[in-house]
């Protein structure tokens, strides 16, 4: 069926413009400033009406922030588009040598078997009702196009001149957010924060026609750079090889982690599982040096040559771009993720008499480094490797050579690929006798069992 290419046709745009975001417009953002907030009633002066308390300034702000930091979140590219469209090309693999690009291109089969997900609430009606009925050609690259044109691939932008795509570019989104399937398997509603553990970033960035700028700043040919990305898998990526160019740990696996949820960090100091810095400083270092956005980034840390030798050759610790794209957004962006909550777990999906079995036990063997409610200590929530029993191959990767404690909350979301900040583990059961090991807890099969339930309630 050819409605997307209909749809795509008839939408097409005479100048060289991004999609438009899709999304409800809130009661706060519809009203003026003045309204958006009920006020108490007031004493007003003769000479004119009392101006807004502090406290309602605050509330305004809020609403503000939040508003601005998810239009951010999930549309905003900081003008990155300049590297995934204009140097790696990857928009010419997706549109494929019919719609002038090369290659097969993408379908919308393929875009979802690689993880990438589809805003259900951005579809007009004839294309919800076309994906009910299974009359929608998801093997069309076209309709790829005609996805991107409505802006409904969540965490991408198409940017097209004369009715053509001529760019991409990606959002936060794209990794940390997932939809509920409402619709179709990868086709629902947004769950912001959620970590997209179906993406499979390096083999997309892999169907780009080039590669040269990663060929450039590793110092390796063109070959080993799509091997390397084509070795990270399912819900994973490799922020650190920009950094140390370490593709492939001593063992042979890939060095790609596990991408991390973005919610329930409010209160939560530091954002990795190796540290680093808070919410916005990770904000800032993701934009900037791994989304490639146009903004400005400082951490004189990565001027070292002997832990981050491609950083410090590449200027990583000091970037400058004018425009900046980035640093005014840093603000709202965090208070939105830092206003995501972890999600409660499904009724049903753990036993809960068995779960308040398994609080004791964890109040008494876990929650000394797993506070309650944080699930993570407040403060400096660091250990070295040996304090958590395992090597020190990522800790190594980042500047205090330390694992986060990892807060707990919402851990349902995001069993899929394993455990720990590698998968390691491959079962929550993996992770258990792991400490119960490793601690000499001396758990029975019950105990672990009645534990295991309780992690699946938080």
């Amino acid at each position: 069926m050819r409605i997307l290419r209909a749809l795509a046709l008839a939408a097409a745009a005479g100048l060289f413009v991004a999609a438009a975001p899709q999304r409800p417009t809130t009661q706060s953002e519809s009203q003026s400033p003045e309204s958006a907030v009920p006020s108490a009633p007031a004493l007003v002066a003769s000479h004119g009406p009392a101006k807004a308390s502090f406290d309602e300034q605050i509330e305004r702000s809020s609403r503000r922030m939040i508003a601005d930091g998810r239009q951010i979140f999930r549309y905003d590219t900081f003008g990155d588009e300049e590297f995934w469209g204009g140097s790696l090309r990857l928009h010419e693999a997706i549109a494929g040598e019919q719609l002038g690009g090369v290659g097969a291109g993408v379908s919308p089969r393929t875009a979802l078997a690689v993880g990438l997900k589809v805003d259900a609430e951005a579809l007009p009606p004839e294309i919800v009702r076309a994906l009910r009925r299974g009359k929608l050609d998801l093997d069309d690259p076209a309709n790829t196009v005609a996805l991107l044109r409505l802006n409904s691939v969540v965490g991408v932008t198409g940017f097209f001149e004369q009715g053509k795509l001529r760019s991409v570019g990606i959002q936060c989104a794209l990794c940390h957010s997932t939809v509920d399937d409402q619709l179709a398997p990868g086709i629902g509603r947004r769950l912001d924060g959620w970590a997209n553990r179906d993406l499979n970033v390096g083999a997309i960035v892999a169907l780009s026609p080039s590669v040269q700028p990663f060929v450039d700043l590793l110092g390796v040919d063109e070959a080993t750079v799509r091997t390397v990305l084509n070795s990270w898998g399912p819900g994973k990526f490799d922020a650190a090889l920009a950094l140390d160019g370490q593709a492939f740990q001593p063992s042979g696996r890939s060095s790609a982690t596990l991408i991390p949820p973005a919610f329930g960090l409010a209160g939560v100091n530091l954002h990795t599982s190796t540290g680093w810095g808070g919410v916005s400083h990770w904000n800032a270092f993701v934009a900037n040096l791994e989304m490639h956005g146009k903004g400005t980034f400082v951490d004189r840390r990565l001027d070292d040559p002997a832990q981050f030798p491609v950083a410090a050759r590449a200027g990583f610790g000091n970037v400058r771009n004018t425009p900046d794209l980035v640093t005014s957004k840093l603000p709202a962006l965090q208070f939105y993720q830092l206003a995501i909550p972890a999600p409660k777990p499904p009724r049903g999906s753990y036993d809960l008499p068995a779960s308040r079995r398994g609080k004791q036990i964890f109040t008494a063997q876990c929650s000394t480094c797993h506070v309650p409610p944080l699930y993570t200590e407040p403060g400096w929530n660091a250990h070295p490797p040996e304090e958590v029993g395992i090597d020190g191959f990522q800790a190594d990767r980042a500047p205090d050579h330390a694992y986060r404690t990892t807060p707990l909350a919402g851990l349902w979301t995001h069993q899929k690929g394993g455990f720990y900040h590698d998968g390691r583990f491959a079962t929550l059961r993996d992770v258990v006798d792991h400490y119960d090991g490793f601690l000499g807890l001396g758990l029975s099969e019950q105990e672990k069992r009645d534990l295991m339930e309780y992690l699946k309630s938080l």
